[in-house]
């Protein structure tokens, strides 16, 4: 019998039709995808109908990204401990009901505040879906396979949001672009139920009765939790802070991190064991994972600004632009990103497509004031797409590859945590910048177009620059020992 076929105890999911399993999991993963995006376009009709100031508003993402970055390791560990299958379904669960009180919310405090539960839903049901994965698959071509799947549904999720926020906002009103998960929610929730294979003794994963009521180590679980936390708020209030303030809070998380590792170092059942961070290849593929999305996400942001305040489009017409992006990213990734995989080892496919996206974002820093969609913009997006739908599964069978199965949630966990992290600095970092350009250049007398269009180019200069860096990192410490390891 299969490990797959076998029945599990130790929190790994072995449901009996895998790829059912994997059509639950990238539901659920889609859900929490497309609200990511999707409030972005619907974001001025929110500050219109609540009375948002533009500190404000921002809080509407910013609530979700520090519930959601803050827990996200912790509830890996979690899965870990009280099962991984009951971790996904309480996530979703929690990330539906949450769901419906944004879009019921009429009060500033209360959409904030439910934005922040959708966080906690998030966390809960992405955290653990990776260790799932590599459980449901573990013969290395079928993972393979089944990653790049995964990836492409999480790739097209983020467009798929940026359409679906501009079309119901526009169709209905920004209420609905919450009150849609409901039904996906539920169904999503029935089939995980019935379809994932249960763990009702998965708090024992190690065979070390590790499981909460055996204690997990709550100290530790505060101070990560706090530390992650305060890192994406820094990050994502950056523009928010003076200089000194930045710092302040800086230096706070990095003392946090210390007492974290100080703790763990000694603690008798720590939530993280920190051998895991001797894997050269899951550290260094979690680094490179970092500068890639700090990059990718300057394009999905300013491009969007891009689309809207130099090319005047309105916000259905942005979304659809952006949809080439995941249909090139899920026809590469289903068609060709595993064979490439099975064929050149996932080291070589990573630098080809970060490669592809080093180039795709310096073609995107040429962009004019007066350009057009189809010349200027479609290209940069098709060499993009092509890039992250070979780098993406790479980077992710490579981190996944460097934990054990014990840590399987705890590594799925911190994967996804570097996401946040990786989106949330490059989102900090490039916005800005481009504003900071922008702002500069009309002070000079240079018309408001011309000055915005200059300042995007530089923030794609410098995505560019982030994702060359990515390659370079990925280049030296990923480099297989032997050329068969590749």
């Amino acid at each position: 019998m299969s490990e797959v076929d076998r029945p599990s105890s130790s929190g790994r999911t072995s449901a009996s039709s895998p790829w059912a399993s994997l059509a639950v999991l990238s539901s659920g993963l889609l859900m929490t995808i497309i609200d990511g995006n999707i409030v972005t376009v619907a974001m001025p009709a929110i500050q219109s109908d609540l009375g948002f100031t533009a500190a404000g508003l921002a809080w509407v993402v910013n609530a979700y990204l520090i519930a959601f970055g803050g827990l996200l390791l912790l509830v890996g560990r979690l899965g870990d401990l009280v099962g991984r299958k009951r971790m996904f379904v309480s996530g979703l669960a929690v990330f539906t009901a949450a769901s419906v009180l944004c879009g019921v919310a009429n009060d500033q405090g209360v959409l904030v505040a439910a934005r922040a539960l959708q966080g906690v839903g998030g966390a809960m049901t992405s955290a653990v879906v990776l260790g799932m994965l590599v459980a449901l698959f573990p013969e290395p071509r079928q993972q393979a396979r089944a990653i790049a799947v995964f990836s492409a549904v999480g790739a097209a999720g983020g467009a798929i949001g940026t359409f679906l926020g501009g079309a119901l906002t526009e169709a209905l009103n920004w209420h609905w672009i919450f009150l849609i998960n409901l039904p996906i929610g539920l169904v999503a929730l029935v089939a995980a139920v019935r379809v994932l294979d249960g763990d009702a003794d998965a708090d024992n994963v190690s065979g070390r009765g590790t499981g909460l009521g055996d204690g997990a180590d709550y100290p530790g679980a505060a101070l990560i939790t706090s530390a992650l936390m305060l890192t994406v708020y820094t990050i994502v209030t950056t523009s928010e802070h003076t200089t000194p303030a930045t710092l302040s809070f800086a230096a706070g998380s990095l003392l946090l991190y210390v007492a974290f590792a100080a703790r763990q170092s000694r603690a008798a059942r720590p939530l993280l064991r920190l051998r895991l961070f001797r894997s050269r290849v899951l550290t260094g593929a979690n680094a490179v994972q970092i500068l890639m999305i700090a990059g990718m996400y300057g394009f999905q942001y300013i491009g969007a600004l891009y689309l809207q305040r130099v090319l005047g489009y309105g916000e259905l017409l942005t979304g659809i632009a952006f949809l080439p992006a995941p249909v090139t990213i899920g026809v590469l990734m289903l068609g060709l990103s595993a064979k490439f995989i099975g064929r050149y080892g996932p080291y070589r496919t990573l630098l080809a497509g970060l490669a592809l996206i080093t180039a795709g974002l310096a073609l995107l820093g040429r962009l004019p004031s007066d350009g057009s969609y189809a010349v200027d913009v479609l290209p940069g997006m098709l060499l993009l797409s092509a890039g992250f739908a070979a780098a993406m599964p790479a980077v992710t069978g490579l981190a996944m590859s460097g934990a054990s199965q014990e840590d399987a949630g705890l590594a799925s966990g911190l994967f996804n945590t570097t996401q946040v992290v990786g989106g949330s600095l490059g989102l900090a970092v490039l916005t800005t910048l481009a504003a900071g350009r922008t702002e500069s250049l009309t002070d000079t007398g240079t018309s408001a177009l011309a000055a915005a269009a200059d300042g995007y180019r530089l923030a794609f200069w410098i995505a560019a620059g982030i994702a060359a860096a990515g390659l370079a990192l990925a280049a030296t410490v990923l480099r297989p020992a032997s050329p068969r390891a590749s």
